[in-house]
């Protein structure tokens, strides 16, 4: 009976220290970032491991966080986030997923997250981006790959 109990507080000391590896990060929406620019998710480009959070915080009204059609993993389930509401998404899949605020894509309002190794990179910058969602994205895209080379 006592290896039992035994094995059980092991077991569920287990299951507790994975929980505890789960990491949040916090992103905001914002309408003015820290560098003066204007429609902004603050940071643009999360890495984060396969099972993470991001929780993307609405600190300015009307904004919302959504995945990009075509720049998910394959596998992932989009998310779509309501306008001026804090949205949390758990990802699991590793690759990259393009996150826009629907009403403001047009001028650039987007954001990168990064989950493990990026096997969808090639998938992700063929996306056609609108407006200034494209050179958004061409930088976040620059960012990566220096954080590669950096990180060798």
């Amino acid at each position: 009976m006592r290896k039992v109990a035994i094995l059980t507080v092991a077991a569920a000391s287990l299951a507790v220290a994975g929980i505890a590896h789960a990491a949040e990060v916090e992103v905001k929406l914002r309408n003015r970032g820290s560098d003066g620019v204007v429609m902004v998710f603050e940071p643009a480009l999360v890495k984060v491991a396969p099972g993470d959070t991001v929780k993307f915080v609405s600190t300015d009204k009307g904004h919302n966080a959504e995945s990009i059609k075509g720049m998910l993993p394959e596998g992932a389930a989009p998310f779509v986030g309501k306008n001026g509401e804090d949205i949390v998404v758990k990802f699991d899949q590793e690759g990259i997923y393009g996150v826009k605020c629907l009403p403001h894509y047009g001028m650039g309002m987007v954001a990168m997250i990064v989950v493990g190794t990026p096997s969808n990179l090639d998938q992700a910058k063929a996306v056609p981006q609108v407006g200034k969602a494209k050179q958004v994205f061409a930088t976040l895209f620059d960012k990566l790959e220096a954080s590669k080379t950096a990180s060798k």
